[in-house]
């Protein structure tokens, strides 16, 4: 699997990580409607350091992380990983059974305007649920992670099982 990656650490493989600081893909992205960007991009965000909000059917409270992009054997996926801190174990107020409906609003409502947006091709869109930042492909047993994945489709996004 090949991964590209805007910012590098010690561990990583090589992948292309879209925050919300740099909401642009590496060299820019071309829109629609706004030529080239770079960098912040102020659809997404006001100052360097925003976060995305995302309203959802469970009510929790839903900021955008990261979006990475993935070679995955001979498919493309876009994975749209969201802070919900209302899902944690314990202390949380969002079980799984009330973020289910948030899957499928994240993918029709953000993700897919997402990929038209920046001109992706995608096979795959995964939308990530976690209480906490977690590094992709690390593992931290404190934390509480929900995974729904979906294939895009011009009327919306279809629930793919795993």
């Amino acid at each position: 699997m090949m991964r590209e990656r805007l910012h590098t650490s010690p561990n990583s493989t090589v992948r292309r990580v879209i925050t919300a600081r740099t909401a642009a893909p590496e060299g820019g992205a071309r829109t629609r409607m706004r030529g080239w960007v770079r960098g912040c991009v102020s659809v997404f965000c006001l100052s360097a350091t925003c976060a995305i909000a995302q309203e959802v059917p469970s009510g929790q409270p839903v900021s955008l992380s990261e979006v990475l992009l993935d070679a995955v054997g001979t498919e493309s996926w876009v994975r749209f990983r969201f802070i919900a801190p209302e899902i944690a174990k314990g202390a949380g107020t969002i079980s799984y059974a009330e973020a289910e409906g948030d899957f499928q609003a994240l993918c029709d409502g953000f993700a897919l305007t997402y990929i038209i947006d920046f001109e992706l091709a995608v096979d795959v869109v995964v939308i990530s649920l976690m209480d906490r930042p977690v590094p992709f492909g690390t593992s931290d047993p404190e934390a509480t992670q929900f995974f729904e994945a979906f294939r895009p489709e011009t009327n919306g996004c279809v629930w793919e099982a795993f």
